[in-house]
């Protein structure tokens, strides 16, 4: 009896990729960032945004806010082997805990003049960005906000003679008395 081929073919499913928030406590000496980073290099993870400063200078502590994204199998691995590392002390996904606050802060710097300049400063206005920066040809915005707020902000400006954009990466805190 000849089955088609097909039949003989196990139907795959793949888990959709989500994006996770990663803060990191670690020891702050040499080397260990490369290292962290390097975790991410070597096994082929992606890092969407980088966040790193000391945080506690008596205890020389510093935290890495990582933003990847995986499947959740991948978010899983990512945890454990940096649980791992000797220097780490701490890994929370601040997505999971559902209890965070995430922000990120960027400078938009836009070109223009007559209907352009007046359509960025209403546009600033309702997004909440302020002027940092104006000469006759441009201004140079901040905002801050979540990533997609910057995101949708950036996609309005295009048309309107955006120049440059500089992020600062995803900073994150939980909510509430408990600390990481």
């Amino acid at each position: 009896m000849n089955q088609p081929a097909s039949a003989y073919f196990i139907e795959e499913r793949h888990d959709p990729s989500e994006t996770h928030t990663l803060a990191v406590l670690v020891q702050n000496e040499p080397g260990v960032l490369a290292r962290v980073i390097g975790l991410f290099s070597g096994r082929g993870y992606n890092i969407e945004s980088l966040t790193v400063s000391e945080t506690e200078a008596q205890k020389h502590l510093s935290r890495i806010t990582i933003v990847t994204t995986g499947t959740p199998m991948v978010i899983a691995q990512i945890k454990n082997q940096l649980d791992r590392m000797i220097p780490v002390y701490q890994v929370v996904d601040m997505t999971q805990t559902r209890r965070s606050i995430e922000r990120e802060l960027a400078m938009v710097k836009v070109r223009g003049q007559g209907e352009h300049r007046v359509e960025a400063l209403r546009l600033a206005d309702a997004f909440r960005a302020r002027v940092i920066d104006a000469t006759t040809e441009s201004f140079v915005f901040e905002i801050t906000g979540n990533t997609d707020k910057i995101n949708q902000y950036i996609d309005l400006m295009r048309p309107l003679g955006l120049v440059e954009v500089s992020r600062t990466g995803v900073a994150a805190i939980g909510r509430g008395p408990e600390g990481m």
